[in-house]
């Protein structure tokens, strides 16, 4: 039977469902196993959600829809809110921000922007960093990153604009094969037209200017014209939306942009780094 503290320690989503889930189901005077039979789960699976022993999964927030939903589509909303939950604290917010952003202008100085990463590459990549993470954790981190490349096809379309150093490009990750077929994908990516993707080269300071200085930055605009930026330092997150300290990082994106080789050219140096032949 589920302790008293699964339900303290349980998220607020799936608090949320579990209390919505147990009250639409006794007012229709179903007893856990006959909502259970309804939505293709044992008694004790509803138990464990009701009490928050198991929090729903994903595919039983589909079915509890289905049965109790009535159309509110308030399951299919929790969904959502439990793959954010899933996410590492520090990007949750920005994880929501993304998925609806209407245009994104990504800088990215030390590994391939999430958003452009095979899941091979985000395999290796969070199997080999610090702190160590569990298999299944790992597993589960992937999943959520391939998720968010629904993002490139979703309606209306977002546009979104990446600059990578070049040093990304030449720092391997898992092996030989695995950035060969991350350099074929990012080509992929770049032929995209909500996508112009643009790689500032090591000697960019050769010419006196060098504006990506201050690391990373994820700048997006939302659906109400908003303009935020996030920062991810170290594993903390920072969501910054004073409009001042947005437009200095914009105008610095900018002169990234102006400073970083033209769309073209970007994709011939990673088709080459691809062994892609004309």
């Amino acid at each position: 039977m589920a302790r008293a503290e699964n339900k303290e320690s349980a998220s607020p989503t799936a608090q949320m469902v579990a209390e919505v889930a147990r009250v639409l189901r006794t007012n229709r005077k179903w007893t856990q196993e006959q909502l259970g039979s309804e939505i293709g789960y044992s008694a004790a699976a509803v138990s464990a959600m009701e009490t928050c022993a198991q929090p729903a999964s994903d595919a039983m927030l589909t079915a509890l829809e289905r049965v109790l939903g009535n159309g509110t589509g308030i399951f299919e909303t929790a969904r959502r809110y439990v793959r954010m939950e899933r996410y590492p604290e520090q990007f949750q917010d920005y994880a929501l921000l993304e998925q609806a952003a209407l245009s994104l202008q990504l800088y990215a100085t030390n590994i391939i922007h999430g958003l452009f990463q095979t899941e091979e590459y985000a395999r290796a990549l969070m199997s080999g960093g610090y702190p160590p993470l569990t298999d299944q954790r790992v597993e589960e981190l992937v999943e959520l990153r391939m998720e968010r490349k629904a993002l490139f096809d979703r309606e209306p379309t977002a546009l979104i604009e990446l600059v990578l150093e070049e040093a990304v490009l030449l720092r391997g990750i898992g092996s030989k094969a695995i950035m060969r077929d991350q350099m074929r994908y990012l080509a992929e990516c770049a032929r995209r037209r909500n996508v112009t993707l643009q790689v500032l080269p090591l000697d960019c300071g050769l010419s006196g200017e060098y504006a990506g200085d201050r690391g990373d930055m994820n700048l997006v605009e939302t659906p109400e014209h908003e303009r935020l930026l996030y920062l991810e330092v170290q594993g903390e997150g920072l969501l910054i939306s004073d409009p001042a300290s947005v437009s200095t990082r914009a105008q610095r994106c900018a002169k990234i942009r102006s400073q970083a080789l033209g769309p073209r050219e970007s994709l011939d140096l990673i088709e080459r780094l691809a062994g892609v032949e004309e």
